[in-house]
């Protein structure tokens, strides 16, 4: 998508979460977070490139000692519907016998959060537990839960906060949707 393109779906766009409350998402999903793994020391996994944002601003606001690493597995690519899933970076932290904190943009139809957990799980994980940014409210059931979730949005094609539209606008402080779409 040309900047020109880009800038034109931005300025056509539904604001769906202000950057406010999406800073207010992050506090409260943080705090949830700290009350449940307190006492831990779990392995965060932010999974590349849509968590990028939410995990830059989750991190710094968690009180417990953790480890960092990352996982980039991906339905989409460059296209807009998903299809297999594709590993492109595993994991380089051993998760056998740890809790994992997974850390995503957003939950849509779960498909890959499932077989991340999954892997984890055949992997050792003692516990895996997922956080996401958003959670899509398709009207089905998903194949996972998330176990955090800042903001839940409709079922319409959104970018924004580490979500983008053909690659344009992860950076963005707040979530929009597309109009028309």
């Amino acid at each position: 998508m040309s900047p020109d393109d880009a800038r034109k779906v931005l300025a056509e766009a539904d604001l769906l979460v202000s950057p406010e409350k999406s800073a207010l998402a992050v506090r409260r999903v943080a705090d949830e977070i700290n009350v449940r793994l307190r006492r831990e020391n779990p392995l965060v996994l932010a999974v590349m490139g849509g968590a990028v944002v939410f995990t830059g601003q989750l991190l710094p606001l968690l009180d417990f000692p953790l480890d960092f690493d990352y996982l980039h597995a991906t339905r989409y690519g460059d296209v807009t519907t998903g299809g297999q899933l594709a590993w492109i970076v595993e994991p380089r932290a051993d998760v056998s016998g740890r809790t994992v904190l997974v850390v995503d943009d957003i939950l849509d139809e779960g498909v890959t959060l499932a077989e991340v957990v999954a892997r984890l799980k055949a992997q050792g994980a003692t516990e895996v537990l997922c956080a996401v940014f958003a959670d899509k409210d398709l009207g089905k059931t998903k194949p996972i839960t998330a176990d955090f979730v800042g903001v839940t949005l409709p079922n319409r094609y959104v970018f924004g906060y580490g979500m983008d539209v053909k690659g344009a606008w992860r950076n963005l402080p707040a979530v929009y949707a597309v109009r028309g779409m």
